[in-house]
């Protein structure tokens, strides 16, 4: 799951964002997990295709330090459309968004991220490296082996976080930005202030994932883990099993739980990130602004904490626009609401 950058005393900006995010927390279905998890039967049912096959056979290429398992759907001439999965998500995220987009003429490439599916790393020496710079620059190198000059960059939770990134400090490549909850650029420094009681209860599997007894608990539960995140993100959301097994399967990974564990800890501080990164992740310490055309989205029931667009809606200064999708979209937007992200992306094509 995603969120918007920590609070510090010296960034007005990142307190209005995790300001907003702590009301939105303290309000919204997540601040009562017992609730989350009863949510009433009259919500709407998971998409009729779950569980019936999607993508055609996945194609594999060697793209920086992975072996990059993608998804391919639309013609080989047409705009290209990146689009960026989460946590604990995958690819099937874009299950229905991806045909809409291929329908209406855009080649759209939805890649495993490092750790899921059936995506390697080339070599064993490779650090398990969760940061968020390490996934920008897994994105970055995707779009050269793939020889893609330029492309839209779609996201939801990591994968927003990451779109984000890219169209921040490589805006030469990014066509336009669709990006649900806005603004999700971090920093460990920012991460090192302390959030209010009911503000830092959001981040109980954070904390979570700090220890030793987190990580053994993901190792051996990440499936029953990944359903109670999946239920408390989106408390109006009836998923069946169907839809969440054909996600889960791709957190068999070998690399999956280094990742998500060091993802995490490098957030707080708790685990070094690559020196190769260090120059990177220094420029995004400073919130750079993101300057291409963009369109951001929010759920009216996302149960994951998120800060209001007005608290970050200035970091945009190209074309700019936000939409609150209704009827009880939650934190897994393009899966629940597909249609309504694959239009933000025709729409911010044609900013």
């Amino acid at each position: 799951m995603n969120t918007g950058p920590s609070a510090s005393p010296t960034n007005p900006l990142r307190r209005r964002l995790l300001g907003g995010a702590a009301l939105a927390f303290a309000a919204g279905p997540m601040g009562a997990i017992g609730s989350a998890l009863a949510a009433p039967a009259s919500v709407r049912a998971a998409p009729a295709s779950a569980g019936k096959p999607v993508w055609g056979p996945l194609r594999q290429i060697d793209a920086g330090v992975l072996r990059v398992s993608y998804a391919q759907m639309g013609p080989d001439d047409g705009p290209p459309v990146l689009l960026l999965h989460g946590w604990p998500y995958d690819i099937h995220t874009y299950a229905e968004v991806a045909p809409l987009l291929a329908a209406k003429g855009y080649r759209v490439i939805v890649p495993y991220l490092r750790g899921y599916g059936s995506t390697t790393f080339l070599s064993a020496d490779t650090p398990r490296n969760g940061q968020q710079a390490a996934l920008a620059t897994d994105a970055i190198a995707l779009l050269d082996a793939l020889h893609i000059d330029k492309a839209i960059f779609a996201g939801c939770d990591w994968g927003a976080r990451t779109a984000d990134i890219m169209a921040a400090l490589w805006p030469q490549r990014c066509q336009g930005l669709v990006s649900v909850s806005g603004y999700l650029i971090g920093s460990q420094q920012a991460n090192q202030a302390p959030l209010s009681p009911k503000a830092e209860l959001q981040w109980w599997y954070q904390f979570y994932f700090a220890t030793e007894r987190g990580r053994l608990g993901y190792e051996k539960n990440r499936s029953e883990f990944s359903r109670l995140i999946w239920q408390l993100a989106s408390p109006q959301w009836r998923f069946d099993d169907a839809t969440f097994l054909r996600s889960a399967a791709a957190f068999d990974n070998p690399n999956h739980v280094a990742v998500v564990i060091h993802n995490y800890r490098w957030r707080l501080g708790l685990a070094e990130g690559e020196k190769r990164f260090d120059e990177m992740e220094a420029r995004l310490a400073r919130m750079p602004d993101i300057g291409v055309a963009t369109i951001t989205l929010e759920g009216d029931a996302n149960g994951a904490p998120h800060p209001p667009s007005s608290a970050y809606a200035s970091k945009f200064t190209g074309k700019y626009a936000h939409r609150l999708i209704g009827g009880g979209i939650g934190h897994n937007l393009p899966q629940e609401a597909p249609a309504a992200f694959a239009q933000a992306v025709v729409d911010v094509a044609a900013f």
